[in-house]
């Protein structure tokens, strides 16, 4: 139990800020912009407020801390326990705290959602130490020292609990996102052994022509091997920054843009499927072409899931010289729950397919009605 104890201490104390902090947005502006004035009020219309000039000057100094609780949220968290705590005995030992003070709890959850273990447990003691100090001075009876216990507790567990769950969070679509690199690198080997696999077999035919002494025959081979690993070296490019597991290869290549039809027709239950292709898609890459037919499969089952009344869904693919342009759009209705599905791992792992490959993907309700996922790769399969 004790090695137990001592492990969770140094796993918190050990723990580093957590990532992602935003800088200052103009809701932070806004809550001071709203907390000065409030102060002033409460000092002018609160009856029962000693010392009403040095009880808002307090409240009114503090409260621009709020704009710096996430990138400093120790300093300000200490700094406001701190004159709040000073200010009374300067005050002949009246209390000169507002209600509105209560924009410390701000401070405490802040520091527990950001603040690195260490500024966390010493936040902690510095709370303590203020209420306990408060309470020997006399100016917190033994129920407000509870209950000031109770809510600073509350405020640093949702500030824990809000943190774990971003990690929890975090965590996932990392994993989501490592899954689609992961599939589309087995995708792009399964090409290249493909590829590599036709050359074996050319070189093999060209040794039997050449020993049969028909140099036209073996001159064929060599040229068809030279194109084939034209094509393997740029699709190797393609996976410098994939990484994937060691698995076995298959020698067959996956889906490509012809395989669109594929999703063509009509459901047991469902809307129809009409799928377009036009431009030249006859040497799209096949990294590409994949990564095209992944989108356009996971859109159309997003659409058959969510998109109620739907009558049907349009898949739409142009190819040009620059660029390989992928449309999917529905007449549905339930914006809110598509909007909320939107979220999900399905659209992260198409963005992330997209952008390994240089490319967008985004998703959105129409004017009207339905949903649409328009997706834009470069035709080369390269990122910038």
């Amino acid at each position: 139990m004790n090695g137990l104890i001592r492990s969770l201490g140094r796993s918190v104390w050990n723990e580093p800020r957590a990532p992602g902090a935003p800088q200052r947005v103009w809701r932070d502006w806004a809550l001071v912009a709203v907390l000065v004035p409030v102060a002033v009020l409460e000092g002018v219309l609160r009856p029962d407020l000693p010392l009403r000039v040095p009880s808002v000057a307090v409240t009114v100094v503090l409260v621009p801390l709020l704009l710096w609780r996430r990138q400093r949220p120790l300093l300000v968290m200490v700094t406001a326990f701190v004159v709040s705590g000073a200010a009374s005995p300067a005050a002949g030992g009246q209390d000169v705290e507002t209600y509105t003070m209560v924009f410390v709890l701000i401070l405490v959850y802040a520091l527990f959602r950001w603040g690195s273990g260490r500024e966390a447990v010493g936040g902690l003691l510095v709370a303590l130490g203020a209420l306990g100090l408060s309470a020997a001075q006399g100016r917190l009876a033994p129920g407000d020292l509870v209950a000031g216990l109770a809510v600073t507790s509350a405020a640093l567990g949702l500030g824990g609990a809000t943190r774990f769950r971003a990690g929890a969070r975090s965590r996932e679509l990392d994993q989501v996102k490592l899954l689609e690199r992961e599939q589309l690198a087995r995708e792009l080997h399964d090409l290249v052994a493909h590829h590599v696999s036709a050359m074996a077999i050319r070189a093999q035919a060209g040794l039997a022509a050449a020993a049969a002494e028909q140099p036209d025959a073996a001159a064929d081979a060599l040229r068809v091997i030279e194109a084939e690993a034209s094509r393997t070296l740029a699709e190797m490019r393609t996976m410098v920054h994939v990484l994937r597991r060691n698995e076995p290869a298959e020698l067959t290549p996956g889906k490509q843009l012809g395989d669109l039809t594929e999703l063509a027709g009509r459901a047991r239950v469902g809307p129809a499927v009409d799928v377009r292709i036009s431009g030249d898609v006859a040497g799209v890459p096949p990294s590409v072409g994949a990564a095209i037919y992944r989108i356009a499969q996971e859109s159309v089952t997003n659409a058959r899931r969510h998109a109620r009344h739907a009558t049907r869904i349009e898949v739409d693919v142009a190819a040009d010289d620059a660029a390989v342009r992928l449309r999917v759009t529905d007449d549905g209705d339930g914006v809110v729950a598509r909007q909320i599905s939107s979220a999900g791992y399905g659209l992260i792992g198409m963005i992330e397919r997209a952008g390994l490959l240089g490319g967008t993907c985004e998703a959105g309700p129409n004017p009207g009605r339905g949903w649409t996922v328009t997706a834009v790769l470069p035709r080369t399969g390269a990122a910038t």
